[in-house]
């Protein structure tokens, strides 16, 4: 659900929809751990899958259209260390053309696809020196095609042209201004400024273009432990089974960021089951915890096995099914819609930021 805190009511949003359902292969999605969507609401998504279900990992194009529900593309790419291939893929970005770029964590690469999912290359070497990468993460394109790659295990957000070549880096490891500490994901807002989530170090730091540090937003905070983080409990035990209870503000190891045209930020608050929204300035706005439903996709499954529907009437509490689970991205898509990937419930939920006063 999404509340309002702190006087701040000039925003207000609404839920508008569920989309995708959980699929191994085809028509489907499985552990959407990150996505990119282009201004025609075209959504290219990143498939984790699992190790002992590895056609699980793949990439799948969506378009989550507003009006008529999301609707099934196409699949590419595979698990594998070959030409278009990926194990661990974790950060997707688009460029003007719609060409897809994904980061591989494991083989320590970024693989370049055409936008029909057609394998252009791909660049990277394992290592810590200028150029070279250890767990890439998020990855994010400038207007000017400058690529930000987040090297999580160098602590540092590395610059590349679009072929890969180097063209500098900032951020060291620490806990200080500036210094990071196994980052995970990363946007640009409408001024090319750079947003990090800093995974280990329970916050969001902003930098300019160059990597001068400009703020520092949120402190660890986990569910039933104020002010303590790094707990797992939430999400191993409680996930997906009751909303959060952990204090606005802070966060227990935050993943995915976004910023929209009025300088709002979303994060995707991972093991607290949240995103939080906070303005420019880092005030608390609100927090969505989760008001999913069955997807059109999902109901048509559901349809088409009366077995399963006789198992679905068997439930008396279904908050289970409306709550986020350890959500790893969220991003703008067009008409102020906020999509946020739902990674372990294998889904999409959508929300809408309105721009009229909405009594609430």
């Amino acid at each position: 659900m999404a509340s309002v805190f702190l006087g701040i009511n000039d925003r207000t949003f609404t839920y508008e929809s569920t989309a995708a359902r959980a699929e191994h292969n085809g028509a489907g999605v499985r552990y959407p751990i990150d996505f990119a969507i282009t201004s025609d609401d075209i959504a290219y998504i990143v498939n984790r899958g699992r190790e002992d279900r590895p056609d699980g990992t793949r990439l799948t194009v969506f378009r989550l259209d507003a009006k008529t529900g999301e609707e099934y593309i196409s699949t590419f790419g595979s698990y594998g260390e070959g030409k278009g291939q990926f194990i661990w893929p974790v950060g997707i970005a688009l460029d003007q053309d719609t060409n897809v770029y994904v980061t591989d964590e494991w083989l320590n690469r970024v693989t370049k696809y055409d936008q029909d999912g057609e394998y252009i290359s791909h660049w990277g070497v394992e290592g810590s020196g200028d150029g070279e990468l250890n767990r890439p993460s998020g990855i994010a394109i400038s207007q000017d095609q400058t690529m930000y790659i987040v090297d999580s295990r160098n602590n540092r957000v590395q610059k590349f042209d679009l072929d890969g070549n180097y063209l500098g880096q900032f951020g060291s490891a620490g806990s200080e201004k500036g210094q990071l500490n196994l980052p995970w994901g990363i946007c640009l807002d409408k001024d090319g400024n750079v947003f990090v989530a800093d995974w280990r170090n329970d916050r969001v730091q902003s930098f300019t273009p160059d990597g001068k540090w400009l703020a520092t937003f949120g402190q660890p905070g986990a569910a039933g432990q104020p002010g303590t983080g790094g707990d797992c409990t939430n999400a191993r035990v409680k996930g997906g089974i009751t909303h959060t209870d952990a204090p606005v503000g802070q966060f227990n190891r935050p993943t995915g960021v976004c910023v929209d045209q009025d300088g709002d930020i979303y994060i995707a608050d991972w093991l607290n089951n949240r995103v939080q929204v906070l303005t420019p300035e880092g005030r608390f706005i609100t927090e969505f915890t989760g008001d999913g439903h069955l997807s059109n996709m999902g109901i048509a499954k559901l349809k088409s096995n009366p077995d399963m529907i006789r198992q679905r009437n068997g439930i008396r509490n279904f908050t289970p099914e409306r709550v986020l689970w350890a959500p790893c991205a969220v991003r703008m898509g067009r008409n102020n819609r906020v999509i946020i990937a739902d990674t372990t419930r294998h889904r999409f939920q959508i929300y809408v930021k309105n721009t009229e006063p909405v009594l609430v």
